[in-house]
């Protein structure tokens, strides 16, 4: 970036407004997890953001929900829901989301949200489905908002499904379709926190079939994943 760019992005960056005891609070997160841990004792935050579209760039996060896997289990108090206070205009994706205007108007402070959700997640390896998104988003609001480099790994369910089911599709399902195999029923599809819930359901079948696979550690999952995505898109390139 030459000097007259850098000068201009300094100046459109908009100052952060955060208190001390944010800051403090922001000084005081954890680093992002080691992935050498077994899949049984490893803490996972199942995560799924509500935003205003699909543009990664322009569109913002307006919820946030979340549930913890920890122990082989889904720990139902260990749960996070916050909508995010934001001006916005009401349109498709919002009325999907079932968000009113007035909710949003009444919704935490962005950096509010952003950080006690990190607090929240600690030192936990995050799972999403369709995760690039979830991370290129969260990652974003975090920069903005809070100055956070989101380094925290992420593991996509909609890679792992296919990958530990093959004899179920060889193209990526969606989050209904997945649902509907494994016979899981969540109310309110398209709420982040059943989202979240639905995704983290699938999970635990998931890793259960991952360790019948010899697959016990994260980071072995996670190379697994890795051949797997390869291994697709070379099949892709030669069509």
């Amino acid at each position: 970036m030459n000097p007259i760019s850098a000068l201009f992005a300094r100046l459109q960056r908009r100052p952060l407004q955060l208190d001390d005891h944010q800051r403090q609070r922001l000084q005081a997160l954890p680093p992002p997890p080691r992935l050498d841990a077994p899949l049984q004792e490893q803490r996972f935050v199942v995560l799924d953001l509500e935003t205003t579209g699909l543009n990664v760039n322009r569109d913002i996060v307006i919820s946030i929900g979340a549930v913890t896997i920890e122990a082989g289990a889904i720990d139902m108090a260990q749960q996070f829901e916050c909508t995010l206070r934001r001006q916005v205009e009401v349109n498709e994706a919002v009325l999907i989301h079932g968000i009113a205007p007035s909710e949003l108007a009444n919704g935490e402070p962005p950096a509010e949200a952003l950080l006690s959700f990190m607090e929240f997640a600690a030192d936990s390896v995050m799972l999403a489905f369709h995760a690039p998104f979830d991370q290129r988003m969260l990652a974003r609001a975090l920069k903005n908002e809070l100055g956070y480099r989101l380094e925290h790994p992420f593991l996509d369910v909609a890679d792992l499904a296919p990958m530990l089911f093959p004899e179920v599709l060889t193209r990526r399902g969606g989050l209904d379709h997945w649902m509907n195999y494994f016979g899981i029923d969540i109310a309110q599809r398209h709420h982040a926190s059943a989202d979240a819930l639905a995704t983290a359901e699938i999970a635990l079948i998931l890793f259960n079939r991952a360790r019948r696979m010899g697959i016990e550690r994260v980071d072995k999952l996670a190379e697994q994943v890795r051949c797997w995505q390869r291994a697709r898109q070379a099949s892709l390139n030669s069509i």
